[in-house]
């Protein structure tokens, strides 16, 4: 049992994103992203690494310029992939939902 755990305890640190590149990732999320959407609408997605890569093809075909294709990618399958817990509902300053 212990070899198994210390197997998986050394694959996840592995593919463990490098916090440099998330970092970079974020800067490039504001960047490349934050021009033409709000960054919620990015935020409360969880998906894989395909599937971000795809979004990210998808937005350069619609004309945004990715400079750090690779630490965005990082950054987004990092902080919002699809082993990622959902995102809170955006609420209002009493509590309630907004409309």
């Amino acid at each position: 049992m212990r070899p198994l755990f210390c197997l998986l305890l050394l694959s996840s640190a592995l593919f463990a994103a490098d916090p440099a590149m998330v970092e970079k990732g974020r800067a490039e999320e504001k960047r490349a992203c934050g021009g033409c959407h709000g960054l919620r609408i990015i935020h409360i997605q969880r998906l894989n690494r395909g599937q971000w890569d795809r979004e990210i093809t998808k937005m350069v075909g619609w004309g945004t310029v990715v400079k750090e294709r690779e630490a965005l990618l990082e950054y987004l399958v990092a902080s919002y992939g699809d082993d990622k817990p959902a995102a809170p509902l955006a609420r209002s300053a009493d509590g309630s939902k907004k409309p």
